[in-house]
This record gives structure tokens, sequence and C-alpha cells, in this order.
């Protein structure tokens, strides 16, 4: 099942990363889509970037080995539901 988060992610590996839209799956794992060390990094920046969300280092680091894109995805949705909350109690 595709989720919007997770859709938005592949698009930022294809549009951003020229990764092979076959690879942009949900079972992929980061270090299948064929980007570098320092890509990594960087697909993660864009990734935190377009849903405005950190996601800290003990949680995610793009070079530990069998990180779906989904599991991404599950983080990212995580981060916002957290900043969410944030958000309604410091309103």
């Amino acid at each position: 099942m595709t989720t919007p988060t997770l859709a938005a992610i592949s698009s930022v590996l294809v549009d951003k990363f020229a990764v092979d839209p076959a690879l942009a799956m949900a079972h992929s794992t980061l270090d299948q889509l064929g980007l570098d060390s320092l890509a990594l990094m960087e697909f993660v920046f864009a990734v935190e970037d377009r849903f405005d969300v950190r996601i800290p280092e003990d949680r995610l680091d793009p070079r530990q080995a069998g990180i779906t894109l989904e599991r991404l995805a599950g983080l990212i949705d995580e981060a916002m539901a957290a900043k969410a909350v944030g958000d309604v109690a410091a309103g």
C-alpha cells in the first residue's frame, strides 16, 4: 500500500536524485537505491525539508543497512504527528 508520505518520498528520489522509479518502492532499502553515502544523507535531508521535520539520528542513520522506504515513511509520519502535538501544546 502506498501512503501519501511514501509517494512523496518516492517523488523526491525520482525527481531530485534520478533514482529509477522501479527502485523507489516501499520494500526497497536505502542501500538498494544506488546512492553513495553522501547522496543518502542529502536524500534524508531533502525528505526532512519536504515535510518540515527532523528525525533524530538515533532513530534513523541512512548508512544503516536494511532501512526501507516504508520505514522512513513511518518515521516521517511519527515526526509529523509529534510536531503537530507540540504545535497544539504551544498554541
